[in-house]
């Protein structure tokens, strides 16, 4: 293919991604048709088509894209401290607040769990922010500033807090009141792996 044409096919793909992107955080999955999409972006239906096979693979693309930007304000978070506890804190709370946003939360939490099914969903979180906290968690042990028996497993452990946590704020009448209890809860947790911390703080 062209190069001229290849660069065109990228910038179509890329603006249906984009339109559906906002489609499905509007409107929820189910809410929104191909058909909708394609006048949306401006494109064909057959393009829709060609490029992501089915409004499913064009879901799949658009919750990667967006677990893999929830992920990097969790990469830019941390690298924001210097201290290591530090880091990894602000990581947490950075996903936390970046998937329960509005364009995060549709796709991410109400929508990709029973589109995508359980695993799917797991594995894409892992793949997107859960690596960036096994990286972390593995550079503490290395410092000697935590102690564990298995990072892959604290990972599983503390990923899975973290998905849990979102998905109960993103269910909850007051979201802020439940991300602030919720992140008070998760710190606590991280205070009980951080060996310095003095107990009762």
């Amino acid at each position: 293919m062209p190069r001229a044409t290849r660069d065109e096919s990228d910038r179509t793909a890329a603006r249906i991604l984009t339109t559906s992107a906002d489609l499905f955080t509007r409107h929820g999955f189910a809410g929104v048709g191909l058909e909708e999409i394609a006048v949306a972006a401006g494109v064909t239906r057959g393009a829709v088509y060609h490029h992501f096979v089915s409004k499913k693979g064009l879901f799949v693309a658009v919750a990667e894209s967006t677990a893999n930007r929830v992920a990097q304000a969790v990469v830019d978070a941390a690298d924001d401290n210097r201290e290591p506890w530090d880091a990894v804190a602000a990581g947490c709370r950075a996903f936390l607040i970046a998937i329960l946003a509005d364009d995060a939360r549709q796709i991410l939490l109400l929508d990709a769990p029973t589109t995508l099914g359980w695993n799917t969903w797991r594995q894409q979180d892992s793949d997107a922010s859960g690596r960036h906290l096994e990286e972390a968690l593995e550079s503490l042990v290395s410092q000697q500033l935590l102690v564990t028996t298995s990072v892959p497993a604290l990972t599983a452990l503390l990923s899975g807090a973290l998905n849990e946590a979102a998905l109960w704020v993103a269910g909850s009448p007051n979201r802020d009141i439940a991300l602030d209890a919720a992140w008070g809860e998760f710190e606590r947790l991280l205070h009980g792996l951080n060996e310095r911390t003095p107990s009762g703080t």
